[in-house]
């Protein structure tokens, strides 16, 4: 029961009613015995702020970041974690002992979860935006030879390497788009070579605008084609379960995975942080999320 000891920790982001984050949260919080409750703190960016100062001055036990906040939040932070310095970006507040927020990046860390113990050499990111960041850091710490970013807008690609370059010296900018005419394609030698395909794009996401969105992939069938079966099919969306690219990926055989479980496990990895407690009950999470989704 919510009393006037109850503790607040919340996400913050625009739109951001639609998170499972206080699904999940709220089922660990209850497990652990915490009283606390979790909510969905719509803020505009031009608030953030204000939002930040006023969340530390009632004893806010902690924040999630999501878009478009991340990188805002960082500069607002007193103090980054190392990762979230090199990111330039923040999904995790953390209340500091000496006043202000501390800005952590567990993204890196939920996307890696289930992807621990992959055998892979090649990778292929589609996208380059903000997610990318995270998911190329995932990849460097996993230690693959080769790591491709496929982007279409040539300049934004060009400044994504850039920003890159310190600590993923090795990537290789590859355009999205068919090669010249007797020319090889590079992204279709791209896809043959790949053992591991991460989809960073939202194309394939479910709108409530646009009932034409949950169709779209941003790979066609005759690229997914050109997968050996052999290879994973990363697609950090998860709404729809399974989005159209992942469907095409598992009738070619390839293992799948979806963002949920990088959503679950970052915020168990926030959760952790916030309260101490190594015992935070990710399965709970996990349920929780699931019956919000409505899945079986």
């Amino acid at each position: 029961m919510i009393g006037g000891g109850t503790a607040l920790a919340g996400v913050l982001g625009d739109p951001v009613r639609h998170s499972l984050s206080p699904a999940m949260h709220n089922a660990a919080i209850a497990e652990l015995g915490l009283d606390w409750a979790y909510l969905a703190l719509p803020v505009a960016a031009a608030d953030l702020a204000v939002v930040l100062q006023g969340l530390e001055a009632i004893d806010c036990r902690g924040l999630n970041v999501t878009l478009p906040h991340k990188q805002a939040a960082a500069a607002l932070a007193r103090e980054l974690t190392p990762l979230a310095q090199r990111l330039g970006a923040v999904n995790t507040l953390v209340r500091r002992d000496g006043g202000g927020w501390l800005g952590a990046n567990t993204d890196v860390e939920g996307f890696l979860a289930p992807l621990r113990g992959l055998a892979a050499r090649e990778a292929l990111v589609l996208g380059c935006g903000g997610s990318a960041r995270a998911v190329v850091a995932g990849l460097v710490e996993l230690g693959l030879g080769r790591i491709r970013v496929a982007g279409r807008d040539s300049t934004r690609l060009g400044r994504f390497l850039a920003s890159c370059a310190d600590w993923a010296p090795g990537l290789e900018p590859l355009a999205w788009e068919p090669g010249a005419d007797g020319q090889p394609d590079p992204l279709a030698e791209a896809l043959a070579g790949a053992d591991l395909v991460v989809n960073t794009t939202p194309l394939g996401m479910a709108s409530g605008g646009d009932p034409a969105a949950a169709a779209r992939s941003p790979l066609d069938p005759a690229q997914v084609a050109l997968l050996r079966p052999a290879a994973t099919v990363y697609d950090l969306i998860y709404i729809p379960r399974p989005t159209t690219l992942l469907r095409l990926a598992a009738e070619r055989g390839c293992r799948t995975i979806d963002g949920l479980e990088m959503l679950v496990q970052q915020g168990a990895a926030s959760l952790r942080l916030w309260s101490g407690r190594p015992d935070v009950p990710v399965i709970a999470m996990r349920d929780a999320a699931l019956a919000r989704l409505g899945a079986p």
